[in-house]
């Protein structure tokens, strides 16, 4: 029988003793992953170069900082406390086009998405990746 290299599960104490800028970088390629499939599936016909021009709209600091800013009251205690555990730890670098508090905000979001994507709450990171996006496209 062949194992699934995704098969492997990480326990909730590896889970939460993973550093929030681990969560950050899965999270950005799991939330960038979802825009994407957004963008393709309402824009068909478009060429890659405006489909990443849009995407940008959606996965910038200054956008994601918007969306934690937007569903902050949803979240709960325990997402929350990994957003801020994300938004709070010290990075050596920072973003081009963003202030320091939208990086650090958007450094959470991300690592919310990270740590609702290694859980497996799938349904939930779903729900967040919604709102997010409308929070976005309503600016």
């Amino acid at each position: 029988m062949e194992e699934n290299v995704m098969d492997n599960k990480i326990s909730e104490e590896e889970l939460i003793r993973l550093s929030p800028l681990t969560l950050a970088y899965l999270g950005d390629t799991v939330y960038e992953s979802y825009i994407r499939e957004y963008l393709i599936k309402g824009n068909i016909f478009m060429k890659i170069n405006d489909l990443h021009k849009k995407a940008i709209k959606y996965v910038s600091a200054s956008a994601q900082s918007k969306a934690i800013k937007g569903i902050e009251s949803f979240l709960t205690e325990e997402e929350r406390t990994i957003f801020k555990r994300g938004r709070n730890h010290k990075k050596s670098t920072g973003a081009k086009n963003a202030s320091i508090i939208e990086y650090r905000h958007s450094t959470g979001f991300e690592a919310l998405i990270g740590y609702l994507y290694l859980k497996g709450n799938i349904n939930r990171l779903e729900e967040i990746v919604q709102k997010s996006i409308k929070i976005i496209e309503d600016r």
